[in-house]
């Protein structure tokens, strides 16, 4: 029975601190692309349906975000000025405080973290 106990007050524990509980919340994004970005949509990794973020920082620039939902993992695409799309694939939003979306000439895609 104390096994029991414990091992429920263990898994209790690690799921308050698991950042896959806690949500995503409110973030900057940050513009690391080198070109305007005309609008900005996301959608939870997985899914379809896009919704406009409501940020749209000139290269460089940063942009403070209100955004909460319970999952982390969500898909970006920043329209860029030329036209076209670029989609960041599973962005985690959970427990950051900053994400720069970055983009090569090459056209490489890839996120930081603050």
């Amino acid at each position: 029975m104390r096994g029991a106990f414990l091992f429920a007050v263990a898994a209790a524990s690690l799921a308050a601190s698991s950042p896959s509980l806690a949500g995503a919340s409110a973030f900057t994004l940050i513009n690391g692309t080198g070109e305007p970005l005309k609008a900005v949509a996301i959608r939870r990794t997985g899914t379809d349906a896009w919704k406009p973020l409501g940020a749209s920082p000139s290269p460089g620039a940063r942009q403070k975000v209100d955004f909460t939902d319970p999952d982390c993992a969500f898909d970006l695409k920043g329209t860029l000025a030329s036209g076209q799309d670029a989609v960041w694939i599973g962005v985690n939003l959970c427990e950051v405080g900053a994400v720069t979306l970055n983009r090569n000439a090459a056209g490489a895609l890839w996120v930081d973290y603050d």
